[in-house]
């Protein structure tokens, strides 16, 4: 059974929010484009951090000229291109702007999984809903099986216990498999019976 890990497309209006993306973003799960104002000449360092430690998986966008809905008009033709290339994955769009709404609502409409974020900590693997563990036990979870690679827990068992021994006091049975419920939904892992199957390069 192979696993492939499914990317969460985040898009940021960087012009009408600038949020803190270097940490909250790092993770291998998360392509980031970034789409900053024409007028826009200042960025954080915080962003320039992102670039280097993403590669290619996190790329700027410049507009070439300012206008009413000129930056969403971009975003809108690139999240096109990202549904038609990667229909499976989640996209998460971030602005504080609604001028999109109609547009998500008619991809969701059509099966999409996409969603429009006030902010990046609001995205699910990030913020996780309230009945499901707090963001730095998901984010703790992650970096442990990244950190692991090749020697990543093979049974569920042994998963379940390893993830629960990252934290004191231990995480009960209910929260553990809470937490690999989200993984597996983003493609970070499937269950096959007893036998754990990662979607994370090694």
């Amino acid at each position: 059974m192979m696993v492939m890990m499914k990317n969460n497309h985040v898009l940021i209006d960087y012009e009408n929010i600038q949020p803190d993306v270097a940490r909250l973003l790092a993770q291998p799960v998360f392509k980031v484009w970034i789409f900053v104002g024409a007028q826009q000449n200042k960025v954080k360092f915080d962003l320039i951090e992102l670039v280097q430690k993403k590669g290619s998986d996190a790329k700027v966008i410049k507009m070439s000229a300012s206008g009413p809905n000129v930056l969403d008009f971009h975003m809108s033709f690139y999240l096109g291109e990202l549904v038609a290339k990667d229909p499976e994955s989640f996209l998460h769009v971030v602005t504080g702007d609604g001028g999109m709404d109609r547009l998500l609502e008619h991809l969701r409409d059509r099966g999409m999984k996409v969603q429009r974020h006030k902010s990046v900590a609001d995205i699910p693997l990030i913020k996780p809903s309230p009945h499901v563990p707090k963001e730095e036990k998901l984010s703790r979870a992650m970096e442990y099986l990244i950190n692991r690679g090749v020697q990543r827990p093979a049974s569920l068992k042994t998963l379940r216990g390893s993830i629960s021994a990252l934290f004191q006091p231990k995480l009960d049975e209910s929260e553990v498999m809470t937490l690999i419920g989200v993984l597996a939904e983003h493609g970070v892992l499937a269950v096959d019976g007893t036998k754990v199957v990662y979607g994370l390069p090694d």
